[in-house]
């Protein structure tokens, strides 16, 4: 795992990437956010979706609830980015829309995408 941090205008966004997932589960994803917390000072972190397991992005797993639930009640404020084209359930394409009209989570095709859109929050 790669965590890179790029800071502007007194926002900081941690950038991170993987060739294997490393937000597997809840606990992954609470050891992730303690750890760019506690070691580069961010609450908004960026994370390629290679780096997110599958299992994330099938809604009936209840994972991205979970997960997502958890960025929110430990406000931070988080995106995922990637192509997403190749996922057809409307359930899905439904969240992701509705998840990029928040202020919290969002999905974005491209890391320049993600990292502007935590900046502005």
């Amino acid at each position: 795992m790669n965590i890179e941090l790029i800071c502007r205008g007194g926002a900081a966004v941690a950038v991170v990437t993987a060739d294997e997932p490393v937000l597997t589960d809840v606990q992954s994803a609470l050891d992730l956010m303690a750890q760019v917390q506690f070691e580069h000072q961010a609450s908004r972190i960026a994370i390629a979706k290679s780096a997110v397991a599958e299992d994330f992005f099938i809604l009936s797993t209840r994972l991205a609830g979970e997960v997502l639930q958890k960025f929110v009640n430990y406000r931070v404020k988080f995106a995922i980015f990637g192509d997403f084209s190749r996922y057809t359930s409307k359930p899905l394409r439904d969240f992701i829309r509705e998840s990029n009209a928040g202020w919290d989570v969002f999905f974005a095709a491209t890391r320049e995408e993600a990292v502007e859109r935590l900046l502005r929050v």
